[in-house]
């Protein structure tokens, strides 16, 4: 019996803990997976997972076949690693995630560049503000801003991410533009409400401010779209509206108290083998990044 494909599905039906996510990230159907599954355990002789209707379990043997798959993968991936980089060739499906805004802004003007580099590397390219579980997601790299907590994530600083607080011309033609973090008080905030402190704001100098306004979503697309249509003033990161604000159109406000900048990652799930082409991409972006004064600045 050939191991390796059966023992590939293996791996990725643990980490993911699902057989149907697996099915989705190979393209395949449910039942496929299941029975490569079930022709390693005939072959094996014995039971690797334990399956209910709410989750699978690794049995003792599936727990030591696993560690054992595990470094078989990953020589196998550092051999084809060491041959990529005396080639220079990384190569395969890369499977990019990244904020809507940032992706649509930073990310997709520089693809071009690396596809014409590495014409063996595949990009899917996934832009949303959703938290994704890399593993789950069959994910292999991931933009975040904000600082990584999760222990079972690398992270590589690549940028920063400065925000600014801004309202449209139209808006303040309304309203009078405000002095103070306090005055946001008398104003109709955009709230995003991904932001870990939710619709309490944070600034350089000044206490904090718990905004409120008729308008709230869990989108930076959004946030960006209802500043524009003059809707209220918004917290956001400075790269959202370069174009606009050199226009006039966006005014930034409270310039002497901005919010404290935020790093910029580039993440993937922990492992001692990483891919050629996760480790280009991190090089290409940060090497990007570094030549933008927008998304450079205190990058250590």
């Amino acid at each position: 019996m050939d191991l390796l494909s059966p023992m590939q599905t293996f791996v990725r039906v643990v980490e993911a803990g699902s057989f149907t996510a697996v099915a989705s990230q190979l393209n395949t159907t449910q039942p496929t997976v299941s029975r490569q599954i079930a022709l390693l355990e005939e072959h094996l002789g014995t039971r690797l997972l334990t399956r209910t209707t709410r989750a699978l379990t690794l049995t003792d043997d599936g727990r030591a076949f696993y560690e054992h798959a595990l470094r078989v993968l990953e020589a196998l991936g550092e051999a084809e690693n060491a041959v990529g980089r005396r080639r220079g060739k990384p190569s395969g499906q890369l499977r990019l995630v990244t904020p809507s805004v940032f992706g649509r802004l930073h990310v997709m003007p520089r693809l071009a560049g690396y596809l014409a580099r590495y014409p063996d590397v595949t990009v899917e390219l996934i832009m949303t503000d959703d938290f994704t579980d890399l593993v789950e997601q069959g994910i292999d790299l991931a933009i975040r801003v904000g600082e990584i907590t999760d222990p079972g994530l690398i992270a590589r600083r690549i940028g920063i991410v400065r925000r600014i607080t801004v309202a449209s011309a139209a808006y303040l033609d309304r309203h009078p533009a405000p002095g103070t973090p306090q005055d946001l008080l008398d104003h109709a905030c955009i709230v995003y409400t991904r932001l870990a402190t939710g619709n309490r704001w944070f600034f350089a100098g000044a206490p904090s401010v718990e905004v409120g306004g008729r308008f709230r979503t869990d989108n930076s697309e959004a946030v960006r779209a209802g500043v524009l249509e003059g809707l209220g003033i918004a917290v956001i990161p400075a790269f959202a509206f370069s174009d606009e604000v050199a226009s006039g159109a966006v005014q930034v406000l409270l310039r002497d108290y901005e919010p404290q900048p935020l790093p910029m990652n580039a993440v993937y799930a922990s492992r001692r083998f990483v891919p050629l082409k996760v480790r280009s991409m991190i090089d290409h972006l940060a090497h990007e990044f570094a030549l933008d004064p927008r998304l450079s600045d205190h990058v250590v």
